[in-house]
């Protein structure tokens, strides 16, 4: 059975710091919408936001795992990691699932 020091420490808080900014929702979401690679200088024109922005948020989105960049000459081509961001996920499903099944009656604690 997993423990709740368990599960806090499956808990993707990168993951999750990522996703709540609404800049950093727009790049993804234009990520998401396309198979290919895109330029930091195309993601910028397209979410209409300024270069050093996107390319500050896209640092973070590959900091937690959500994104693959690569560096050619000059561009840096940027890719939504879907693997990984599954995996993050699933993991933290798990590790909630084994502590709190669903449909388990609340604890004393939870009703106190």
């Amino acid at each position: 059975m997993t423990t709740q020091s368990d599960v806090q420490s499956l808990v993707p808080r990168a993951l999750f710091r990522a996703l709540g900014d609404p800049t950093r929702i727009a790049i993804l979401d234009r990520l998401a919408s396309g198979c290919e690679p895109l330029s930091v200088g195309d993601v910028a024109r397209e979410v209409s936001a300024d270069l050093s922005v996107v390319s500050r948020n896209v640092r973070q989105l590959r900091e937690a795992g959500l994104l693959r960049c690569e560096r050619r000459g000059r561009r840096v081509l940027c890719q939504l990691d879907t693997t990984e961001v599954v995996s993050q996920l699933r993991s933290l499903a798990d590790a909630l699932e084994s502590c709190c099944p669903p449909g388990s009656p609340p604890s004393e604690e939870e009703e106190g």
